[in-house]
């Protein structure tokens, strides 16, 4: 048993990640300041004696009284439309303020931290697939910046902890990941989708959909997140965490619509600014140092995140209605 902080514990990741620690036997405290997170994710376990929720923004100090032995640093919005516009200072708060506030109580309790950051830091790549050392290709001053620097700040704040106050950390890179307890809401593509398909609207594909995307289902992502905390602590990555299967957007689309059924039609919008052409993760490192790869093919998740939503709004329909 490991006594185990979690930031962004009642997100999408994060809930599945405090799961499968209450699961394995562990003592584990969930930060979140619910501004993406959400209470519901936890219902499983909140009432477990194990478990602790703690209501804080993660870019003020935080004080915990008992020894604590890892940290999963996962605190930050993590989908576009929660984090541009007027979100985006306090996205680079959290990335930069929450790495420093984190790195700070590792440091004090001597335990191990773990950061949950990006394949945005590759921004709009020119190297395909991403390998852990290519160094990007990112527009610094766009709407998206304060994510993708954010994210790279944080990156260089973890390994200048680990080399001037002797920090034990861990990065990891996730690429696109889908799956239970992601919020109708939150805009990512997967969840967009499925969402639109099953209330019967068109999907709206931005361009003409040959932008590519690798989509990991999450059991696949906690799987590693924690093989990589565990593993030995002269291996602190970065170190690419996605499943290399390469879509189009306009692939995904069609094997959604294919699979929820019903009238939907594929309709385009404009381009995002600063929107990847393509993203697909070498996990060479991942294969070799941590024996690790995904397992659970795009069919197979979609079909478990179909189910998940229909749930979901089938719950959201029954508060409207009340």
């Amino acid at each position: 048993m490991a006594n185990i902080l979690v930031t962004g514990g009642n997100g999408f990741l994060g809930s599945n990640l405090c799961i499968k620690l209450i699961n394995d036997g562990n003592t584990v405290i969930s930060i979140d300041n619910n501004y993406t997170g959400r209470m519901e994710n936890l219902d499983s376990i909140i009432e477990h004696p194990n478990f602790t929720f703690i209501e804080h923004d993660v870019t003020q100090p935080l004080t915990i009284d008992k020894q604590i032995d890892q940290i999963y640093h996962l605190a930050c919005p993590a989908s576009p439309p929660a984090y541009q516009g007027k979100a985006a200072i306090m996205t680079t708060k959290t990335c930069v303020y929450g790495a420093i506030n984190l790195l700070e109580l590792a440091k004090e309790k001597n335990a191990k931290i773990l950061l949950a950051s990006t394949s945005e830091v590759y921004g709009d790549p020119l190297v395909h697939p991403q390998v852990e050392d290519y160094r990007g290709n990112v527009n610094p001053n766009g709407i998206r910046a304060c994510y993708d620097e954010g994210k790279r700040c944080a990156e260089s704040l973890f390994f200048d902890y680990y080399r001037e106050e002797n920090v034990k950390i861990k990065v990891i890179r996730i690429f696109n990941t889908y799956g239970p307890k992601m919020d109708p809401k939150d805009g990512r593509v997967i969840s967009n989708f499925i969402c639109q398909a099953l209330r019967g609207e068109d999907i709206t594909v931005y361009g003409e959909g040959n932008q590519t995307r690798s989509f990991c289902y999450v059991d696949d992502l906690i799987d590693v997140m924690v093989k990589m905390m565990n593993s030995s602590d002269d291996f602190v990555g970065p170190v690419n965490t996605g499943n290399p299967g390469e879509f189009t957007i306009k692939e995904l689309a069609e094997k959604i619509i294919a699979k929820v059924g019903g009238n939907s039609k594929i309709v385009y919008c404009d381009l995002p600014k600063d929107d990847p052409t393509q993203r697909k993760p070498d996990i060479t490192l991942a294969k070799n140092k941590l024996g690790w790869e995904p397992q659970i093919s795009l069919d197979v998740g979609l079909e478990k995140t179909i189910n998940y939503f229909q749930a979901e709004l089938f719950t959201e329909e029954n508060k409207n209605e009340d």
